[in-house]
């Protein structure tokens, strides 16, 4: 089941890497024509003057080969970290400790998350076998049912910057805010709440969107792939009575210090670092529709982030803009991949911002783009974020 899927991930790649259209009639607000201007004015909504080909054929043919022992090798570092971290903790047992352990550990379990990811896209090794034994033991041990997402993770990829079809942080139309209740839209628009939406999209995922990524029966999964639901599903499970007879063992204020707090850190990582990646820019960046959509011109869509002393823990998933167009290439050549790309990307490749040993001013476009982009029109093939002024008058007048 899993080799026909990996087929079909193949067709479609194929044909994501076809030529896309040569023409952009709509503009970047469905209005007048969008090209990129000789001056200095750059368009990010214009059709990009080079092909995917061209950036696969600039990037060294190594970057392609996958090492399933050094896959393997990251997997072993990041669980022997994981365990150590548990192990100082609990013998310590002190508050000077505990809050220095959750950072650090809830830091691991995203890390944990990123090579089980690696295993969904088949850049940890062209063992499907291997892939999914190992997907399966490290999402199902951070409560994440790896089929299931691992699909719609796919549906995210083939359809990124897509208003209608994409799957992750997908933006709001105007019609489906404005049949949000105000508590519903504040909730969504305010930090802290937006980093810790993961469990629930799990379940429920976006609004304007129905399923469950436990559910076989859900729209997010094809007849095929029922069985592989069921299974990550189970696996899940089996991980909630692990925990629970846990709670029984060791009690379940233990449990919550030494996996309860954790969890949540992971969360807000991968809520964050997600959201950044398609969102947060210092200008706008375009979603499509119809078409005016392509893979390339999609992809091109993502952004890179720089985590400081974090990129080599959590595997340089920050250097999201090839990983998105070309997520077969293992974490360990992304960065040098990304380097033999930047010439052909030119513009259409945002720079990150150059990171001290923490992140910290990722927080300012985090906080600012959830306060700002909250739907796009109803119509427009290139749409852009606009923002509900009247959103937080709410909170004001609540408060007075």
């Amino acid at each position: 089941m899993e080799k026909s899927v990996q087929a079909q991930e193949t067709c479609n790649e194929r044909e994501m890497n076809q030529d896309v259209n040569a023409h952009h009639p709509n503009g970047v607000n469905g209005e007048g024509d969008a090209t990129i201007e000789k001056d200095d004015h750059f368009d990010p909504g214009a059709t990009p003057p080079f092909k995917i080909v061209e950036i696969r054929s600039a990037i060294p043919k190594h970057c392609w080969v996958k090492n399933p022992w050094m896959s393997l090798s990251y997997v072993v570092r990041d669980v022997f970290v994981v365990f150590g971290l548990a192990a100082v903790a609990i013998y310590f047992n002190s508050w000077a400790v505990w809050p220095l352990y959750w950072a650090a550990q809830g830091t691991m379990f995203w890390a944990l998350f990123v090579l089980g990811h690696d295993c969904g896209h088949g850049s940890f090794s062209d063992n499907p076998k291997l892939n999914s034994v190992v997907g399966h033991l490290l999402h199902s041990a951070i409560l994440v049912p790896y089929h299931g997402w691992r699909i719609s993770h796919r549906t995210h990829h083939q359809n990124h910057g897509h208003v209608d079809n994409d799957e992750s942080w997908v933006p709001l139309t105007e019609k489906v805010y404005m049949e949000m209740d105000i508590f519903s839209r504040f909730m969504r628009y305010t930090v802290p709440f937006p980093i810790f939406a993961y469990p629930f999209y799990l379940f429920a995922r976006s609004p304007g969107k129905k399923g469950s990524h436990f559910s076989p029966y859900s729209d997010l999964f094809s007849t095929a792939e029922k069985m592989d639901v069921i299974t990550s599903t189970v696996c899940w499970l089996l991980m909630v009575a692990l925990l629970a007879c846990l709670c029984f063992v060791v009690g379940l204020c233990s449990m919550l210090k030494i996996y309860g707090v954790p969890y949540l850190i992971f969360v807000m990582w991968l809520d964050s670092v997600t959201y950044l990646h398609h969102h947060g820019y210092d200008e706008k960046t375009p979603w499509y529709r119809g078409k005016e959509w392509s893979y390339l011109r999609g992809g091109l869509t993502t952004i890179d982030r720089d985590y400081g002393w974090f990129n080599n823990i959590h595997h340089d998933i920050g250097t999201h803009v090839v990983h998105h167009l070309f997520p077969q290439i293992p974490h360990y050549h992304l960065i040098e991949a990304t380097k033999a790309a930047k010439p052909i990307l030119g513009k259409y490749y945002r720079v990150p911002e150059k990171s001290g040993p923490f992140p910290f001013h990722l927080i300012k476009n985090l906080v600012r783009s959830i306060k700002q982009d909250h739907y796009v029109n109803d119509t427009g093939d290139v749409v852009y974020y606009k923002t509900d002024h009247e959103l937080y008058k709410f909170s004001r007048s609540k408060a007075e």
